[in-house]
């Protein structure tokens, strides 16, 4: 069986080598060739998509917002479907993965874990029932040298929240972090908090706060496999799709 060959954007950086890791355990797929400013040992690395010279069949990048106008540029000269799981876009910036979208397929995901994706579910299904009596906290958590704050995948949550309450609780604007003597919460307002230290690889927690009760809906990543087996999983899951935007929920859906 022929194996779907990748080309990895960020493919020496720590998210990179974990898919590369998990790769060779994967009989379907094989990383080709990547890019990045360091030279990958292994796998020919390129800091300019005008020398990519292998074939691949998809694209996953894994690495920073300032490289999206390489990844597109290379998407749209080969027509290859790409797994985006980099964070920290502008608007501009997601209106053009959006633009690529009605070219090639592509799945954009802020969280590339499963249980994640079913966490934003729950939360979704928690904030229908428990929006109008209680106060909503997000809490996350990541490694020292995470660039972004509030991490991609709060801000996802952040969306499934208002967009489940836009029926039953109009809110005002989200409180990210709060401080001062006047930093009482409003009424129906949702709090974003950031926590950066050591080598937390990502944990992330709901807080659905009562009158005398909490009800806490958490997820606890323990490797940065689980983002990489997911990015994989979407690379097979894509390869063939129509030209679309597709997100984790079309993945697990199939």
């Amino acid at each position: 069986m022929k194996k779907t060959k990748i080309f990895l954007f960020g493919i020496s950086g720590k998210m990179g080598k974990s898919v590369l890791e998990c790769s060779f355990s994967n009989k379907n797929l094989e990383v080709v060739g990547g890019f990045d400013f360091v030279q990958n040992m292994t796998l020919p690395t390129f800091s300019n998509i005008k020398n990519v010279n292998v074939d691949f069949d998809a694209i996953i990048d894994f690495s920073r917002p300032e490289t999206i106008d390489s990844v597109i540029a290379l998407s749209e000269k080969t027509l290859k479907p790409v797994v985006i799981a980099t964070t920290g876009f502008s608007d501009e910036e997601r209106n053009r993965i959006v633009e690529l979208s009605k070219k090639v397929p592509v799945l954009l995901s802020s969280n590339m874990s499963v249980g994640v994706n079913v966490l934003q579910k729950l939360v979704s299904l928690a904030t229908k029932y428990l929006c109008g009596m209680s106060d909503i906290e997000i809490i996350e958590k990541h490694h020292n040298q995470k660039v972004d704050a509030p991490s991609g995948t709060a801000r996802m949550i952040l969306d499934s929240i208002e967009k489940a309450r836009e029926e039953f609780c109009p809110s005002p604007p989200p409180c990210y972090g709060r401080e001062g003597h006047d930093a009482k919460r409003q009424d129906n307002e949702v709090g974003v908090h950031a926590v950066r230290g050591g080598t937390i690889v990502g944990e992330h927690e709901i807080l659905f706060c009562l009158n005398e009760e909490v009800v806490s809906i958490k997820h606890e990543a323990l490797s940065r496999k689980i983002f990489a087996n997911g990015a994989l999983k979407a690379v097979e899951f894509i390869v063939g799709k129509k030209p679309k935007l597709y997100n984790m929920d079309d993945m697990l859906a199939k």
